[in-house]
């Protein structure tokens, strides 16, 4: 869940050194080097520490995305380090970015105010996603949750909702591969849990 290649790219995101890392995990400060040359493995109390510290488990909110409401092409406008953060409650393997769902045309899998997390780089060709559902953004800019099938050509797809009509022949700028999708009630906990606060030790 936590590997060598995480904490790096923690380390050379964020800028934070590798004593302070070793001092969020209560360790002396050659224990982080031995971690990352292999010689010693991350111990499971560890890992919230590292994550926490790192900010592993943030996911910038990039905007929104519409489940049968349009949102408009104002990708560009959104600043690069996003809306906000989401916090996960484990460690996110790759660049991902976060989107809030709007509208209702995708239910009763996805409600509106739910957040969905995608793979920041599209990794895959297009043809690997028809009959999946994905984050996608059009070539005129507007930003969907949607199933995409294949077109009439191989430039277009159809984009298929639970309860709504299709958008049919439209072509895309990106696909946003879902990593994970969080439901609002789950955030709602999740950040009042964050917020309360902590009990001092006697």
């Amino acid at each position: 869940m936590l590997d060598v290649a995480m904490i790096e790219r923690g380390l050379e995101k964020t800028g934070k050194s590798k004593g302070g890392l070793a001092a969020a995990m209560g360790v002396r400060p050659g224990a982080v080097s031995e971690i990352l040359g292999g010689e010693r493995l991350v111990k499971a109390s560890e890992i919230i520490p590292i994550m926490q510290y790192l900010e592993l488990n943030l996911a910038p909110i990039m905007g929104r995305v519409g489940a049968g409401a349009v949102i408009e092409p104002d990708f560009e406008q959104v600043p690069p380090e996003g809306l906000g953060d989401i916090a996960l409650p484990f460690p996110i393997m790759e660049e991902t970015v976060a989107f809030e769902i709007v509208g209702d045309s995708m239910l009763p899998k996805y409600e509106s105010g739910d957040v969905i997390v995608v793979y920041k780089d599209q990794r895959h060709p297009l043809s690997s996603f028809y009959g999946e559902e994905a984050v996608v953004r059009l070539k005129t800019g507007e930003r969907y949750l949607k199933t995409i099938e294949r077109g009439k050509s191989p430039s277009v797809v159809n984009l298929v909702s639970f309860n709504a009509k299709p958008i049919v022949g439209v072509k895309l700028d990106w696909v946003g591969e879902i990593c994970l999708s969080m439901p609002k009630g789950q955030l709602e906990r999740l950040r009042a849990k964050s917020a309360r606060p902590r009990k001092k030790g006697r």
